[in-house]
């Protein structure tokens, strides 16, 4: 059985997402900051006829609950094929890039870039067993420089001296990923969910969790012709179906 750990996963994209690798037969490792919030949501999975659920509480922004969690893990699996770097937090609206306090752009970049990347890090092993591994990187269309500087974008006006920087360097990290392992078989992209109806947005999104969590699926079943650091979503109008 196929394996995949989905951090922040107790609620919103990440609950959905989890739900769906475990309709496609994965034992999904189900990450939560919140080890009784995790705890919930896997017995919520298992009720709805999903056995193969393991909750495992994993602060992405503390390096001993990322040490301990890799630990849990690796007492249950050799191979890990998935990680889905979904955990992230946006540090509250407004954010000024001026006047903003430097407190703040560390806890968000803390947990939205250097999270990621030091999950991957201490799990690459594991993915390193896998034929296949994919690491799948949340990211948003606020990260994108271009579209940022697009008038025309539906969002133009969103600016934040926080979350948005997070998400490009979070971009900027996968794609440098995603060469240093291009002859490998690594996939490693990026998804943008869209601008979904959960906590994260106070439920004003126009997107479904549904809908968000499907294009961080597809891209987590890549198959071995399919793309490597390539940035998917509605905002980028390259919605990705590999089937």
């Amino acid at each position: 059985m196929k394996t995949a750990l989905i951090t922040g996963a107790n609620k919103g994209i990440g609950f959905e997402t989890a739900r769906q690798l475990l309709q496609h037969g994965y034992h999904v490792y189900l990450g939560s900051r919140d080890a009784q919030r995790g705890q919930q949501a896997a017995d919520h999975l298992r009720a709805a006829g999903y056995p193969h659920v393991t909750p495992i509480q994993l602060d992405v922004a503390d390096s001993a609950s990322i040490a301990a969690a890799r630990a849990a893990v690796g007492q249950q699996t050799p191979v890990l094929d998935v990680l889905v770097n979904n955990a992230g937090i946006s540090g509250g609206y407004p954010q000024p890039a001026l006047d903003t306090p430097l407190s703040t752009f560390r806890e968000v970049f803390n947990t939205n870039v250097f999270g990621p990347i030091e999950v991957t890090h201490a799990f690459r092993d594991l993915l390193r067993q896998s034929p296949a591994p994919r690491i799948v990187n949340v990211s948003s269309g606020l990260g994108s420089l271009t579209l940022q500087n697009d008038p025309s974008w539906r969002f133009y006006s969103v600016k934040g001296g926080i979350y948005p920087p997070s998400k490009t360097a979070l971009n900027a990290y996968t794609v440098a990923l995603a060469y240093e392992l291009r002859d490998t078989p690594f996939k490693v992209n990026l998804v943008c969910p869209g601008y979904v109806d959960t906590d994260f947005t106070d439920h004003l999104g126009d997107s479904s969790v549904t809908g968000a969590a499907t294009r961080v699926t597809n891209v987590a079943l890549l198959g071995p012709d399919g793309p490597t650091g390539q940035f998917f979503g509605q905002e980028a109008g390259s919605d990705l179906n590999p089937w």
